[in-house]
């Protein structure tokens, strides 16, 4: 069972986690995450040996020049086993669609979303409440950030100077083997999901917009996400049954995008957990990846205000044209993989559907029009479409903060990967790079060789 996601509550399928790739040959009654760990790594050290034997000289994909100038995109040249994105199905975790894992899980006790096994959520709450607390030296260093910083910088800095309780740093100093560097980073990974909360919590009440509110005691009664909306200083239930879901969906999309892929690759250097997730973070920093959510809410705001509700389609429709000939992108529509309406979107109607219906923002909705311009492989909503617009109703108006609450997600996920990435003993990543005119005179001798034939 998804120990991982049991403390979220979330995110994951009966029995699959994002944390243990394998954990579908494990006990169900297992609460060690540690234990479980150790008991699948052999057997998937030994499956993916033989997998290599047999394989290792099969062609996955081929290459063109226009995939290299073009950011790698549709490149299958990366092994990342926590999810896999499907063009058609969206996000799978352990081979299980976001749907899928909603129907599969029970409920949340008093709630809608899925709850993995009680006793396994026990046993990683507790550990990761014993894990929660913050060097003083960071507490120091967040207390002393410019209230102007984003609050993402914020994240990147103070989880980059958590470097100094890196157990994996010190053993590898020492010369630990190889075969130890799972566990070391493990335990890295668990303090850093388990310490996530506070910082991100800190950030938002010392720093920003609670006038130095404090953050709180850890109840270790509570499960991770829980405690994270109750140190923000959120008591409403839905708003915790709607961070379960948006914690559930950021957790983890696959190892191609710009974040995961930062970790998957600062980490084949061997950096440890703290270095490789700030350097994610970094990414996440982006407009065009965890910004994302933010600018959406900004140009619906802005739309909102420019076109009332009882203004009719056509002059929607006049705004939005407006927006792309001005050379500008409607934010929330489109993405780089999938060809189908974003199950992420899905899920997060579903839930406003149920508790916003007449929310004005929720209900503007782009109408065909990018179908009509035909430049957008896929003209249909993203996550970002309305994960800012659900934050906004139940009160976080600070748009600025939602990439932070992006980044505590993604930590379950590319962090899990980590672990895989040492136990499976994965290279140091280096792809090799060309010039234009190398490139070209590539080109050339193909074509000169196939003219030949």
């Amino acid at each position: 069972m998804a120990l991982l996601t049991a403390a979220a509550r979330l995110w994951g399928a009966k029995n699959a986690s994002c944390l243990v790739l394998a954990a579908r040959y494990a006990s169900a009654s297992s609460t060690n995450l540690k234990d479980v760990l150790a008991n699948l790594i052999p057997k998937e050290q030994a499956r993916i040996k033989t997998f290599r034997q047999q394989h290792g000289k099969t062609v996955v994909s081929q290459i063109t020049v226009d995939m290299m100038y073009g950011g790698m995109r549709g490149i299958k040249g990366l092994v990342y086993e926590t999810s896999v994105l499907d063009p058609d199905e969206g996000i799978c975790f352990c081979g299980h669609s976001i749907p899928e894992c909603q129907k599969l899980l029970p409920k949340a006790k008093g709630g809608e979303e899925p709850l993995p096994e009680e006793k396994q959520v026990s046993w990683l709450s507790q550990e990761w409440a014993k894990r929660a607390a913050l060097p003083s030296h960071v507490l120091t260093m967040l207390d002393n950030f410019p209230n102007n910083l984003h609050p993402i910088f914020q994240l990147s800095a103070a989880i980059t100077a958590l470097n100094s309780e890196s157990n994996f740093a010190w053993a590898y100093a020492d010369g630990v083997h190889r075969t130890k560097y799972w566990e070391l980073i493990y335990e890295v990974c668990m303090d850093l999901i388990a310490k996530l909360p506070c910082v991100a919590a800190k950030i938002y009440q010392r720093n920003l917009y609670q006038e130095g509110s404090s953050i709180g005691a850890i109840d270790s009664k509570l499960d991770w996400s829980h405690n994270f909306t109750n140190m923000l200083g959120y008591t409403d239930a839905q708003f915790t049954e709607l961070m379960y879901l948006y914690l559930t969906i950021h957790s983890d999309h696959e190892g191609g995008n710009v974040s995961a892929h930062t970790s998957h690759l600062v980490g084949s250097a061997l950096s440890d957990p703290y270095l490789s997730f700030a350097a994610a973070m970094n990414g996440l920093a982006g407009p065009l990846h965890g910004l994302a959510n933010q600018e959406v809410l900004v140009w619906l705001t802005q739309l909102h205000k420019e076109v009332s509700k009882d203004i009719p389609d056509e002059k929607l429709g006049d705004y939005i044209w407006n927006t792309l000939n001005s050379g500008q992108v409607v934010p929330g529509y489109g993405h780089a993989v999938l060809r189908k309406p974003d199950p992420r979107y899905s899920c997060q109607r579903e839930f406003a559907l149920k508790h916003l219906p007449n929310d004005p923002l929720f209900n503007l909705i782009v109408p065909n029009i990018l179908l009509e311009q035909g430049k957008a492989k896929n003209p249909w909503p993203n996550v970002d479409a309305h994960s800012g617009v659900l934050l906004h109703y139940y009160g976080m108006m600070e748009m600025n903060y939602y990439a932070v609450l992006f980044g505590v997600s993604q930590a379950l996920g590319v962090l899990a990967q980590l672990i895989w990435s040492r136990a499976l003993g994965f290279p140091l990543e280096r792809p090799k790079s060309m010039s234009t005119d190398s490139l070209m005179k590539f080109v050339d001798r193909v074509q000169w060789d196939l003219g030949g034939l």
